[in-house]
C-alpha cells in the first residue's frame, strides 16, 4: 500500500503546567473541531492525563497527505496558537495496528 494513501494515526502528547490542563483540553477540543470538516479527517480522541501534566491526542487521518494538508490549514494554524503558548508537544505518526478487545 502506498504510504501517502494509507490511513495514519497521530499520537501527540502535550505537556503543560497542571494549572493549565483544563485550558489545554479546551484548546485541543477547539482545534479538533477545526480539523473535523477537513478532507481526510476520521476521528480524534483526547485523553486527559491523571497526573494533570499531560493531554494526549489520538487522531486518525485517511492518509499522510491529508494529515500534512491539515497542518497547513489556516483555521488549524490559528487554533494552535493558544496551545503553543501553554504546552510543549511531541507528535508522531503511526500506521494503524492491531485492536485487541
Amino acid at each position: 500500500m502506498d504510504d501517502d494513501i494509507a490511513p495514519v494515526v497521530l499520537i501527540n502528547v502535550y505537556k503543560c503546567d497542571p494549572a493549565r490542563q483544563d485550558d489545554l483540553v479546551e484548546y485541543l477540543t477547539q482545534m479538533a473541531q477545526a480539523q473535523r470538516g477537513l478532507d481526510g479527517f476520521i476521528s480524534a480522541t483526547l485523553h486527559r492525563g491523571l497526573n494533570g501534566k499531560v493531554v494526549a491526542n489520538h487522531a486518525v487521518w485517511r492518509s499522510r497527505e491529508a494529515w500534512k494538508a491539515m497542518t497547513r490549514d489556516p483555521a488549524v494554524v490559528a487554533a494552535m496558537d493558544p496551545i503553543m503558548a501553554i504546552a510543549t508537544f511531541e507528535p508522531h505518526l503511526y500506521e494503524p495496528g492491531e485492536v485487541i478487545e
